[in-house]
């Protein structure tokens, strides 16, 4: 079996992955059909009610995740999974049967955007951690990189499909179809072997764990300056329902058609980023850095593209840099954080990942409505760009390397590193440190010094 391929050797994951990507189909119907309800049929073409929509839907991830976190770390993943993939397919049912009442407002979307929030919040660091059981150690790095394919191959066929389906039927029935393909999930959550599952340590219940995540996160400075970047660019940057939305209908007078196409085109080029993260066994910081930088350059790019297609096109390399960073940053957290903690380090990472999204949304929608969609994506390139060069200049400040390219000769980077690395008082910043280049999890790198 390939390489790109090689957590799908085992039957867990590969339940899993089965599952998950039909889920996730229906999750880009229902995000479409949503933001369509929400610009042309609920409102005209407010890009500030899709904004405060997608902000209440995110807003519970920052109340809920820390506490998500915890219980990630204390509680049967597999058992708590089914319970959450339970409540997102009631909600969806329940939301597609009052849009096709005829009856749905606008505060009722509002009322089940914030209930999609509170059960996500809690299923997000379950579901990153529940990973790590369905796979050896070793490809933790492959089966990151081939969950977030599945995501991107559902989002080649969700967000167009549901444009066709939305033009013929109108947009309830893609909550209708998201609610049912849970049941995919939750039959396979069912089905596994749990003999074959890797179990993770479990964290006995105990006053201050919370604050023992904040406390390892902020002694783990590589961790810091993921969530540093990935924050920036997730509240000004990774807002492309909006910006599209408002692209394909005030910019360009296009349809629903025409909408989904854009997420389409866009999850090529994501699931590209994708399958080459999972052929990358040691993921690295500085490939989250480099990333965001490019994907600052693609979207101010994308902002000034003149016709349809041209925006439609650039779109690709916009996905591609925005998954690299993505999944390079899910992983490189993932491999370098204690299995006891992963739980909670997790759920910060998801709470500066999706709980921008309150901040950001809004305000990425007001400056759409009074500046235009162009300027709603150049905000995005522009912040990007200031956040990677600014996390450069740090590392390359307070991380004692030296970095040597070489263009025509192996390896391309060689990094040589101070005395004040390799004798840092505290262990994990070493590791942190190193990790920048080489990308080795917290045990090897320790490890490798010894050997040294």
């Amino acid at each position: 079996m390939s390489p790109t391929f090689a957590s799908l050797r085992y039957y867990n994951y590969r339940l899993w992955f089965s599952a998950a990507l039909v889920a996730n189909v229906g999750t880009w119907m229902q995000r479409v059909a949503q933001d369509w309800l929400v610009l042309t049929v609920l409102t005209d073409n407010s890009g500030t009610a899709v904004g405060i929509v997608t902000a209440l839907q995110f807003l519970p991830v920052l109340a809920l995740s820390a506490w998500a976190g915890v219980l990630a770390d204390r509680v049967d993943r597999r058992k708590l999974l089914i319970l959450t993939q339970s409540a997102l397919g009631v909600l969806a049912l329940a939301l597609g049967a009052l849009v096709l009442s005829g009856y749905a407002e606008l505060w009722h979307v509002y009322v089940f955007a914030a209930l999609l929030g509170c059960v996500t919040a809690i299923d997000n660091p379950v579901r990153q951690t529940f990973v790590a059981e369905m796979v050896p150690k070793e490809k933790l790095s492959n089966a990151v990189g081939l969950n977030s394919a599945g995501f991107n191959a559902a989002r080649l066929v969700g967000p167009g499909a549901a444009g066709l389906l939305i033009a013929a039927f109108g947009p309830g029935w893609m909550f209708i179809i998201n609610g049912l393909t849970f049941a995919a999930v939750i039959v396979a959550m069912t089905r596994m072997r749990i003999s074959e599952l890797n179990r993770l340590p479990v964290t006995a219940r105990a006053k201050g764990q919370i604050r023992e995540g904040v406390r390892y996160v902020r002694n783990r400075s590589d961790i810091v300056v993921i969530m540093c970047v990935v924050c920036v660019v997730s509240t000004f940057g990774l807002n492309f329902q909006l910006t599209s939305a408002v692209m394909a209908t005030a910019e360009f007078g296009k349809g629903a058609g025409e909408y989904g196409i854009l997420g389409s085109i866009l999850a090529i080029g994501s699931l590209a980023g994708a399958l080459l993260a999972a052929r990358r066994e040691r993921p690295r910081v500085r490939l989250v850095i480099g990333s965001a930088f490019a994907f600052g350059v693609s979207t101010g790019l994308m902002a000034i593209m003149p016709t349809y297609w041209t925006y439609a096109l650039m779109s690709i390399p916009v996905g591609f840099s925005s998954l690299t960073m993505l999944t390079a940053a899910n992983s490189t957290i993932q491999m370098t954080t204690e299995p006891q903690m992963r739980g909670r380090v997790m759920a910060l990472y998801m709470m500066v990942f999706l709980g921008a999204t309150p901040i950001g949304s809004p305000l990425v929608g007001w400056i759409a409505e009074t500046f235009g969609a162009r300027w709603a994506i150049g905000v995005g390139s522009i912040t990007a760009l200031l956040v990677a060069a600014g996390a450069a200049l740090w590392t390359k400040h307070n991380w004692d390397y030296t970095v040597k390219y070489q263009v025509f000769h192996r390896p391309h980077v060689e990094v040589t590193y101070g005395p004040s690395t390799i004798d840092s008082p505290r262990p994990a910043e070493a590791d942190a440190r190193r990790d920048v280049a080489d990308g080795l999890g917290v045990q090897e790198a320790k490890d490798r010094t010894t050997a040294a």
